[in-house]
């Protein structure tokens, strides 16, 4: 008996897994996290070392959560530093062949690689996030610095995701951003793009407007757009009425509402995932997910009021894996955001950006299990 592909994922038309070498490839900048625990950066005198990045986060999760083969696509100053990124990323399991590394100058005057200061928040005390980010090897990573035929090609992507982080690193990310998807879309890759909008990204090169210019230029160029309200808003310009802190059955309407605009402006997007985030602490928060296909319409995940929250940081970016993921595995929707919505509530319960849940943490969370002790 075979097994029937439902419409949203046959509208994908992933290639097969056996003529690719990898299933998904990010392409964004990795970052050097520097966290100093329960206390605060200004009064830190030690502080716990992680790796993250937007884009590079989801496809570390696809490899590590979910067993998935993975690569990164970024640039690296060929350092101390660099190379402690790469142990990082080497830790995470995913290809470091496609790092561009540039030589060191010796003190960064030309280029130099990222550097994240984040704490978590508690309470009333709201996450903060520092970056250190100028001039780096990533953001100048130009569009002839990667073989993209050797990648899409010769190799063969199933998925690649990037997003509105690494294009606003620079105009040259920017357009590496769009070679690599055109490029990606030549081989028949498809292609993910989280928003991600960032305020302190955009606001010295043109604020609201600059990331509307540059988001909405690559827009049609992609398959599965990712965001939540604040990122289809601010990237994309579509406003959302009736939301409110408490993410009633309004908030779920507005969002599809909302959803439903996107697409019709959009049409090449063939899934739309949105995350619903209530803060109420920064411990505290509903936690929720919606997507939509021309198949299904829209569709929505198990709710989670009162989520208890360790790390904020990177909880977006694990939703977006567990929905790839789920349209990786040929899962209808409803599955596919449930796995998001489960797999970014469980990298919340951790520290750092990146994910330390189990595929099979995941899959039990989605389908209604509890957090009793496993024996």
């Amino acid at each position: 008996m075979t097994h029937e592909i439902p419409q949203e994922i046959a509208a994908l038309n992933l290639r097969p897994a056996e003529e690719c070498r990898y299933d998904a490839v990010s392409l964004g900048e990795v970052m050097l996290r520097l966290d100093p625990g329960e206390g605060r950066i200004r009064t830190a005198r030690n502080f716990r070392v992680w790796e993250g990045g937007g884009e590079y986060n989801v496809t570390r999760g696809l490899r590590r959560a979910f067993g998935l083969r993975g690569a990164i696509v970024t640039g690296l100053v060929d350092n101390e530093i660099g190379r402690l990124v790469e142990d990082f990323i080497l830790t995470g399991g995913l290809d470091t062949e496609f790092i561009h590394w540039v030589e060191s100058d010796g003190v960064g005057r030309t280029s130099r690689n990222g550097l994240n200061f984040t704490e978590r928040g508690f309470g009333v005390r709201g996450a903060v996030g520092v970056s250190d980010r100028g001039h780096t090897a990533a953001s100048q990573l130009g569009p002839d610095d990667i073989d993209w035929d050797k990648l899409f090609g010769e190799y063969g992507v199933r998925w690649l995701h990037t997003g509105g982080i690494y294009a606003a690193l620079s105009e040259t990310a920017a357009e590496t951003v769009k070679t690599a998807v055109s490029k990606a879309k030549e081989y028949g890759t498809v292609v993910s793009y989280d928003l991600n909008y960032r305020p302190s990204l955009w606001k010295s090169i043109g604020g609201q407007e600059k990331a509307q210019e540059v988001n909405r230029a690559i827009a049609p160029l992609i398959d599965v757009m990712i965001g939540n309200e604040e990122d289809f808003t601010a990237s994309l310009g579509f406003e959302v009425e009736g939301v409110d802190e408490s993410l009633s059955d309004l908030d779920a309407n507005a969002f599809a509402a909302m959803i439903n605009r996107v697409a019709e402006e959009f049409p090449n997007f063939k899934v739309i995932g949105t995350t619903m985030r209530g803060v109420k602490t920064a411990t505290v928060n509903d936690w929720g997910a919606i997507a939509w296909s021309p198949a299904t319409g829209v569709v929505e995940a198990v709710h989670r009021p009162g989520l208890e929250i360790m790390d904020r940081v990177g909880g977006g970016d694990s939703f977006a894996s567990g929905l790839i993921f789920g349209l990786i595995d040929g899962q209808p929707l409803e599955t596919a955001v449930n796995y998001g919505a489960a797999h970014g509530a469980l990298a919340m319960t951790t520290p750092g950006d990146t994910t330390m849940a189990t595929k099979a943490e995941v899959l039990k969370l989605a389908a209604g299990g509890s957090a009793r002790v496993d024996r």
